[in-house]
């Protein structure tokens, strides 16, 4: 699986805000290469089938307009598809969920290579926000991006293993240092450094449980 802080460092972050209607909401961007061409990541992170070895157990009806579940995740809509480069759909979870919609984007780079972006959407309540900022949902992301990355090279593992993984010290290193990084990327969006550093400190805690 190689150095799992060197995953860190692959994926570029984004930290901003957009309006929604009336609301403004805010957007974490990740965007890393990886070594596999852009049919092969579309095709993993499109079939069911892929999609539980390095996320999550996903139904629902696969088609623009339907429905989606990831297991004990977040689900919604498919609301636009354009193969191999653009997926977009809903990501609603709770009871009320405000709005929130995560786009996919791959773009050919040269022979075998397809640079991958995520970006997430979402309007959230401020107290939420203010304390834990942008790293609550960008650590998700990096680990889901570290999951696709261990499967497009052939080095996935089993769910049984992630539960492991997911407990043990390296993985609270790699939180540790997705927190820090999306703490830079606060940063540099302009936020407050107070605010900065007390979410960075909160959504450590809460993914490591320390």
């Amino acid at each position: 699986m190689g150095e799992i802080l060197d995953e860190i460092g692959r994926v570029h972050r984004k930290v901003g805000t957009r309006r929604v209607g009336s609301e403004e909401a805010g957007t974490v961007l990740l965007r890393r290469t990886f070594d596999a061409g852009r049919d092969e990541v579309w095709d993993a992170v499109t079939s069911p089938e892929r999609i539980a070895r390095w996320f999550l157990p996903v139904t629902g009806d696969f088609r623009v307009g339907g429905g989606y579940q990831l297991e004990g995740n977040a689900g919604g809509e498919i609301l636009e598809c354009a193969r191999p480069e653009r997926l977009r759909v809903s990501w609603l979870s709770g009871p009320d969920p405000a709005f929130s919609e995560v786009e996919v984007r791959l773009a050919p780079e040269g022979s075998g290579r397809t640079v991958f972006e995520l970006e997430h959407v979402s309007v959230v309540p401020e107290e939420f926000r203010s304390q834990y900022g942008p790293g609550a949902v960008g650590i998700g992301w990096d680990l889901a991006l570290l999951g696709l990355g261990w499967h497009l090279t052939g080095d996935g593992i089993s769910p049984e293993d992630a539960v492991e993984w997911e407990n043990s010290p390296e993985a609270k290193r790699f939180v540790t240092r997705s927190g820090e990084e999306w703490g830079r990327a606060f940063a540099a969006s302009g936020a407050d450094p107070e605010t900065v550093t007390a979410t960075t400190v909160a959504t450590i805690a809460f993914y490591t449980g320390e």
